[in-house]
């Protein structure tokens, strides 16, 4: 199979469970210890061998673009004062992929964000998609993994977590075959169906790797409820027409678009670095 070269990032959203901080911020820049969430998407996407990240972005958006670019300013500064590691941590950020970004105009859906990546993506090569809400932390990226799946068998590949079944009105829940104890053939889908009605206990995690086919499928699909072209109807095509598979992620999923999401995420991602972690730990007893 092709290497997956592109990934897919929709960042356009308003954030609006993240108000008021997200009013002037947009919600992919709210810092992860001391990393912006977006760019640890983007150093997931490095992580699993992508050369192009194609940003899906709105207005008020520019800074996400401008991390990603050289700053001068801040690179002089930090040269002519000596901070070495500090200027490398700055500098990488503008060497470590190709980074292009669309504006979405208006909000259309999930189906039609990634579809205005269609341009530059083009229909004849598979792609990653990674919803920049949903960070997973693991020892191997979740990218990767499904891009390992997608080497295997040549199909689109669907990111999964088991779902407590109070939850499933939560998530596109998937219908399929167990290959083994993490690969999913899937063989149907339902968006967020009420509880007690899932087909299965796996739910859909925002990392995706799709066929260049799928920008076709979301062509054709009419507009739903509020006027927004969803994604999902275009993955049951793909899924109906091409087959595809899914991956229950080996790594833990944090939903950094809400409050409670964004507060676990920065505990994990703070635990993980050993110049933090003792100090967390004794500071956290005091309340726990």
């Amino acid at each position: 199979m092709g290497k997956i070269r592109k990934a897919v990032i929709p960042a356009a959203g308003l954030g609006t469970r993240l108000l008021p901080a997200t009013k002037s911020v947009p919600k992919e820049m709210m810092p992860i210890v001391d990393k912006p969430a977006i760019q640890l998407i983007v150093e997931e996407c490095v992580e699993a061998g992508i050369e192009l990240v194609v940003l899906i972005t709105g207005r008020y958006k520019g800074s996400i673009s401008d991390h990603f670019d050289v700053s001068y300013e801040v690179e002089d500064v930090l040269e002519r004062k000596a901070k070495g590691e500090l200027l490398e941590k700055v500098s990488h950020l503008s060497s470590m992929v190709d980074v292009v970004s669309i504006r979405q105009h208006r909000p259309l859906g999930l189906g039609h964000a990634v579809g205005c990546a269609r341009p530059i993506v083009g229909d004849d090569e598979p792609f990653a998609v990674l919803l920049p809400d949903d960070l997973i932390l693991g020892e191997r990226s979740a990218t990767h993994e499904l891009v390992e799946v997608h080497q295997e068998t040549g199909t689109g590949v669907l990111a999964l977590v088991e779902v407590p079944p109070e939850k499933v009105n939560l998530y596109g829940m998937i219908a399929g075959e167990r290959m083994d104890n993490r690969r999913v053939r899937c063989t149907d889908m339902v968006e967020k169906p009420a509880v007690g009605t899932a087909p299965s206990n796996m739910g859909i995690a925002g990392r995706y790797v799709l066929p260049g086919s799928v920008f076709s499928y979301i062509e054709e699909t009419p507009r739903g409820v509020g006027g927004e072209i969803q994604l999902t109807d275009a993955l049951l095509r793909v899924m109906r027409e091409e087959g595809m598979h899914g991956k229950l992620l080996e790594g833990m999923r944090y939903d950094t678009g809400d409050a409670g999401g964004l507060v676990r995420a920065n505990i994990a991602y703070a635990l993980e670095r050993p110049e933090l972690a003792d100090d967390l730990r004794a500071f956290m007893r005091r309340f726990v």
